[in-house]
Order: C-alpha cells, then sequence, then structure tokens
C-alpha cells in the first residue's frame, strides 16, 4: 500500500502540468514556404480566438474551424492584404469575438474604463470610511448615563 501511494505523490506533479502548447495544432501542410509570410500568419494566428474552443487562439486550437480560419488567414496573406486588412475581413466573417484583444470602440470602450473607474470609486469610498472612522474616535464621543447604565445591565444577564 506504501508503495502505490509513494507512486501515486511521485506521479501527481505530472498529472498536475499543463499541457504543451498544440504545436501540432497548425499542420505541416498549412505553412508557407516562405519564413516571412509564416511568421506574419503564425502572428495573426496568436491574435485571434478560436470560436468554438472559448478563449483558445486558433493557433493552439486543433477544431476543425481553427483550421479553416488559418486557412482564411493564409489566403489573405497569399492575395497580399495587410495587417489590417486581414484583421478587418476576420472580425467582419465571425464578429469582433474573434479578436483575443478587443479594440477599444463602441461598447468595449465601457469593459476598458469600467474597471479603473470602480477601482477609484472602490478607494475613494475606502478613504471616506477610513476618514469618518478616525474623526468619530477622535471626538471622543461618550456614553450617556443612561447608555453606561443599559451597557452595565446587559452586561450582568
Amino acid at each position: 500500500m506504501r508503495i502505490v501511494l509513494l507512486i501515486a505523490i511521485l506521479a501527481l506533479p505530472l498529472a498536475t502540468m499543463a499541457p504543451p502548447p498544440a504545436l501540432a495544432a497548425v499542420s505541416p501542410a498549412e505553412m508557407f514556404d516562405d519564413p516571412e509570410k509564416e511568421a506574419r500568419a503564425r502572428a495573426h494566428f496568436k491574435n485571434l480566438r478560436c470560436v468554438v474552443c472559448r478563449n483558445e487562439s486558433i493557433d493552439e486550437s486543433s477544431a476543425d474551424l481553427a483550421t479553416d480560419m488559418r486557412l482564411l488567414v493564409r489566403e489573405r496573406i497569399e492575395e497580399g492584404d495587410s495587417d489590417s486588412e486581414i484583421e478587418a475581413y476576420m472580425v467582419e466573417r465571425y464578429g469582433e469575438y474573434v479578436l483575443l484583444t478587443p479594440t477599444m470602440q463602441g461598447a468595449n470602450v465601457i469593459l476598458w474604463v469600467a474597471a479603473p473607474v470602480m477601482f477609484v470609486v472602490a478607494l475613494g469610498g475606502a478613504a471616506l470610511y477610513l476618514r469618518r472612522r478616525r474623526d468619530a474616535t477622535e471626538s471622543g464621543e461618550r456614553l450617556s448615563s443612561e447608555e453606561e447604565a443599559r451597557l452595565r445591565d446587559l452586561m450582568r444577564d
């Protein structure tokens, strides 16, 4: 029994390790012969979300749709589209959700601004609370004689 437990303990780190990046997701048949085009394509793959896999780039995803999206990016590069044209094409085709880093336009401005604004409001609220608490303790407000008597009665019970 101890040997089984020892093996389980030693195997635990291996079981909890994150899998390596899915380098096999991009098959060699898809790749460009030109290293410059391939580097450009891979940069796009890392910035585009697989719409099936949820928050996984098409570079890492082995889903069929991710393969189709990679081929589409390669086609656009082959046709001579610029990086911004490729991004615009993918957004037009799949929606803005396809971008792993959302733009600061439209409703996304709310998402970009909300967290810092909420942090500043929380910081202000905490400062106000601490100031009021300090002022209350510094003013030395004492209990009235009736309140002290009531407190003594409660503590005796």
